[in-house]
C-alpha cells in the first residue's frame, strides 16, 4: 500500500493546471446523449396529466377515452389519485398517457376526464399574520445562546429577557430590520426525467440522475425486484442543482410501464410540469434586531424567520443564522409556513443563500446607520472572533480574500457612504459584499483501475458528470500518478455497474473521486516499480512516474511507461481502492471561506438594475484543474445574480395557481444582464496543503447578499424581499 499524498506545487505536471473538459467537444457538436437523446427500438412516448388546482379532492378520472386515443398504449393511473384523496399543489401528476406517438399521448391526456371538489388554498408565505389566521404554521425551532455569570439564578426566560434588554441598551448601534427572499424553482435546462427499458427481466434506465449509484435502489425497492436487477446510466445532465437525488414516482411509472408492455418508454417532463414540481428553493422572512459597539462588532441578535418549504410546511433552516458574521449573544425564533405548493428540494448550498440574504443585510444596514464603510464592519466583527464558519482558520482567510476582492473591483476608489455616490442623471451606482461558508467535505467513492501491459490505464467509477468536470478531473489525477499525458488514459462513469461513488450533492464529487482514484493509482504504481526496480537494478523507493517514464529520482536514468507495463506479463494489473466519507485523509478536509462583490448601478426612474462588476474571492484547498474550477464559480455568479434580481415562483394568491411557470414567464439572466464577472482562486500553500475540497455550492451563497447590499448602497434605501424587481425598488423608493 502506498502512502497517500498530493506531489509538490513544484513537481505536478498536470494537476493544477488549465485542462479543457474531456467531453466538451461532444457537447458542443451535439454528440453527447442526455437521456431524451435516448431514442430505443419500438418505444413508447409518455406524457402525464397534472393536476390543474392548488388544492383539491379528486371526485372523478376517467381514462376511458384516452384508451380508445387512436395510438395510445396504455394509460397509468397513480395511486395518489384515487377519487377522494385531496391533491396540496397544483401539478400533481394524476395520470400517465403512453402512446405510439407524443401527439397521440397528448392528445390521450386531453380525452382524460377529471372532476374535483375546490378547497381552501393558502399560498401567501411571506404574511406571517395571514398564516397564523389560516392555521398554516407551526413552530420551526430556535436557539438561544448568551453569555451568563456563574451563580445567576434567574429564571431562564427571565434571564433572556432581561440580558437581551440590557445588551441592546448598552448598544452604542441598534439596527431593527425586516429582510425577505422569495421561493424560486431549480429550472433545469434538462427536464426530470428517463427512458427505460426491460431486457431478460432485468430494467436499464436511462435516467437525468445525480446519484447514479443510489437510484438503482429506489427503483428496485418500488418495482418488487433486487438492486442487482437494475441498471442506471447516466452519461450526461442537463442541471440537477439537487433536486435530482431520486428516481421520482414519474420514473417508477415509466417503468412498470414498461414492463406492463414489453416496450421501452421515453418519459420526462413538460418544462410546466418540471417547475411546479421537480424542485424548488424554500422562501424566508425575517424581523430582527442587533445590536453594535462604536466599532459596529455585534454584541447581541435577536430575530423570528418565517418561510415556506411546500404543502408540508417548514422553510429556511435557522440553524445557519445569523450566517457567518455570528455573536456571541443571539436568539433566533422560527415559524413554519404550509402553503399549497410542491415541496421543496435541495437547492446550491441549501438554506445558505437564503440566510446570507437575511443576516448580512442587516450588517449592512448597521454599516449605513454608522457612516462606514461595509468593509471595515465586517472585518471588525472577523477580529473580534464573531466568526461561524466551517473553515479552521475562517477570519484571517476571510479577511485575505476580502483584501483581494476589494484590490479587484476598486472599493477603495469607487466606495461612498450610502445614497451619498455621484449621479448621472438617474443612474446612481454602489458597492456591496458578503461572505459565505461551506464543508465540501469528500463523499464515498469506489474505482477499479486496470493498467493493461500495453500501457493502457482505464478506470470505472459509478459517478456522474453535472457538468462540473469530474471525468477530466479523475482524467487528471490518473494522469498525474502515473506520470502521463491526459489523452493516455480512459474514464468510465455514468453507470451504477460500476463500483459505487456518493451522489452529487454538498459538493461532496471531486474530494471523493479524486481520493479514490489517488489511492488505486498510487497503489497500482507501488506495484509497477516493483517490478521496473528488478529491471533498472534500483530500490523501488528510488523511483518516479513522470513524463512517460520509471526513472530514478534524480538521474536520466529510467525505462519507458509502456515498457515497464510490459513486465506485468500477460494479464492487466486490477486495484480496487475505496474512500469512506469522514476518513482521516491527507488527500482531502473540508470547510471553506469565499468573499464576493458586486458593484451595480441602478436606475431611480425605471427601477432597472444592471450589474457592472462582480468580483468572486474564493478557497477550496488543493485544485485539481483551475479552468472548471472557475467555470463552477461562474455558473455560480450568474445564478446568484438571477436569483438576486430576477427568479421568483409568482402563485396567485387565490387559486394557488403557479402563473409563471414556462421559461417564457419564469426570468433569468441573460448575457447582457451578468455584467463583468471577476474570479480569483484563493490557494496560498496553506490552502493547498488541505488536500482537494468540493466548490460545487460555494460561490453561490453570497451573491444574493452581495448585490442586495451594493443597490442599498447606491440608493441609500433597502429593498427589503428578494428578487429586486424594478417594482420593489421603485415602491422603496417611494416610501422613502
Amino acid at each position: 500500500m502506498a502512502e497517500y499524498s498530493w506531489p509538490s506545487r513544484e513537481a505536478t505536471a498536470v494537476i493544477g493546471k488549465e485542462h479543457d473538459r474531456l467531453d466538451g467537444m461532444a457537447k458542443a457538436t451535439g454528440a453527447a446523449k442526455y437521456t431524451y437523446d435516448v431514442n430505443l427500438k419500438n418505444q413508447l412516448i409518455a406524457v402525464a396529466l397534472g393536476c390543474p388546482h392548488a388544492h383539491c379532492k379528486i371526485t372523478k378520472l376517467d381514462v376511458s377515452a384516452a384508451e380508445k386515443t387512436p395510438g395510445v398504449v396504455v394509460v397509468h393511473i397513480f395511486d395518489h389519485a384515487a377519487i377522494g384523496r385531496e391533491v396540496e399543489w397544483e401539478g400533481e401528476l394524476l395520470a400517465v398517457v403512453a402512446a405510439e406517438t407524443e401527439a397521440a399521448a397528448k392528445a390521450g391526456v386531453a380525452a382524460i376526464k377529471l372532476e374535483y371538489e375546490e378547497l381552501p388554498v393558502f399560498v401567501n408565505d411571506e404574511d406571517l399574520e395571514a398564516a397564523e389566521k389560516a392555521g398554516r404554521t407551526s413552530k420551526g425551532g430556535g436557539k438561544t445562546e448568551l453569555e451568563r455569570e456563574p451563580g445567576d439564578n434567574d429564571d431562564e426566560d427571565e434571564f433572556v429577557e432581561k440580558e437581551i434588554a440590557r445588551l441592546f441598551k448598552e448598544s452604542k448601534y441598534v439596527v431593527d430590520g425586516y429582510y425577505g427572499i422569495d421561493s424560486i424553482t431549480h429550472c433545469c435546462l434538462e427536464p426530470h426525467g428517463s427512458t427505460v427499458e426491460w431486457k431478460d427481466g432485468k430494467l436499464l434506465a436511462y435516467l437525468s440522475t445525480q446519484n447514479v449509484s443510489g437510484t438503482d435502489e429506489g427503483f428496485a425497492d418500488e418495482l418488487k425486484i433486487t438492486s442487482s436487477d437494475v441498471e442506471v446510466r447516466c452519461d450526461y445532465i442537463g442541471g440537477g442543482f439537487g433536486s435530482k437525488f431520486a428516481p421520482d414516482y414519474w420514473a417508477v411509472a415509466a417503468a412498470k410501464i414498461s414492463q406492463s408492455t414489453g416496450r421501452p418508454v421515453k418519459f420526462l417532463l413538460a418544462r410546466d410540469q418540471e417547475l411546479k414540481i421537480a424542485g424548488n428553493r424554500p422562501s424566508g422572512y425575517i424581523k430582527v434586531k442587533i445590536g453594535a459597539d462604536e466599532n459596529g462588532v455585534l454584541k447581541v441578535w435577536d430575530s423570528s424567520h418565517w418561510g415556506t418549504a411546500g404543502y408540508k410546511g417548514g422553510g429556511v433552516s435557522q440553524t445557519v443564522m445569523p450566517y457567518v458574521i455570528r455573536p456571541k449573544n443571539y436568539r433566533r425564533i422560527a415559524t413554519n409556513i404550509a402553503t399549497n405548493t410542491a415541496q421543496s428540494r435541495a437547492w446550491r448550498a441549501p438554506n445558505h443563500p437564503q440566510a446570507c440574504a437575511m443576516s448580512q443585510t442587516a450588517i449592512d444596514d448597521l454599516a449605513a446607520l454608522m457612516g462606514a464603510d461595509s468593509t471595515e464592519v465586517f472585518a471588525a466583527n472577523l477580529r473580534a472572533g464573531n466568526v461561524d464558519s466551517q473553515h479552521p482558520d475562517a477570519a484571517n482567510v476571510y479577511l485575505a480574500e476580502m483584501a483581494r476582492a476589494a484590490e479587484l473591483i476598486g472599493w477603495k476608489a469607487n466606495w461612498h457612504p450610502h445614497g451619498k455616490g455621484k449621479s448621472r442623471g438617474s443612474i446612481v451606482d454602489g458597492l456591496g459584499m458578503a461572505l459565505h461558508t461551506w464543508g465540501g467535505a469528500a463523499n464515498n467513492s469506489d474505482c477499479r483501475l486496470k493498467i493493461s501491459p500495453d500501457g493502457g490505464v482505464e478506470a470505472w467509477c459509478g459517478s456522474q458528470d453535472l457538468g462540473t468536470g469530474t471525468r477530466t478531473v479523475i482524467a487528471l489525477v490518473l494522469a498525474e500518478t502515473f506520470g502521463l499525458g491526459v489523452d493516455q488514459v480512459r474514464v468510465n462513469i455514468g453507470s451504477s455497474k460500476y463500483p459505487a461513488s456518493g451522489a452529487s450533492g454538498g459538493s461532496t464529487t471531486v474530494g471523493g473521486v479524486s481520493e479514490s482514484h489517488r489511492r488505486a493509482a498510487q497503489d497500482a504504481l507501488v506495484k509497477i516499480f516493483e517490478l521496473a526496480a528488478k529491471e533498472l537494478g534500483v530500490d523501488a523507493a528510488s523511483l518516479e512516474a513522470v513524463g512517460g517514464k520509471i526513472r530514478v529520482k534524480g538521474t536520466d536514468k529510467a525505462i519507458a511507461w509502456k515498457k515497464a507495463c510490459t513486465l506485468l506479463g500477460m494479464k492487466p494489473l486490477e486495484v480496487n481502492a475505496s474512500y469512506k466519507r469522514g476518513d482521516v485523509s491527507t488527500l482531502s478536509s473540508s470547510g471553506v471561506c469565499g468573499v464576493q462583490m458586486a458593484h451595480v448601478e441602478v436606475d431611480k426612474e425605471t427601477g432597472v438594475i444592471k450589474i457592472k462588476k462582480f468580483v468572486a474571492v474564493q478557497d477550496q484547498g488543493l485544485v485539481i484543474n483551475p479552468k472548471t474550477c472557475k467555470s463552477q464559480i461562474y455558473g455560480a455568479m450568474i445564478m446568484g445574480i438571477a436569483a438576486a434580481l430576477y427568479e421568483r415562483r409568482i402563485t396567485d394568491p387565490k387559486s394557488g395557481a403557479f402563473v409563471n411557470a414556462e421559461l417564457a414567464d419564469y426570468k433569468l439572466a441573460r448575457l447582457g444582464d451578468i455584467g463583468e464577472l471577476v474570479i480569483e482562486i484563493y490557494e496560498p500553500e496553506s490552502e493547498r496543503q488541505r488536500g482537494v475540497i468540493g466548490n460545487g455550492e460555494p460561490p453561490a451563497i453570497s451573491p444574493i447578499a452581495a448585490i442586495s447590499n451594493a443597490v442599498a448602497n447606491a440608493l441609500g434605501v433597502r429593498i427589503p424581499v428578494i428578487p429586486l424587481t424594478p417594482k420593489r425598488v421603485l415602491d422603496a423608493l417611494a416610501k422613502a
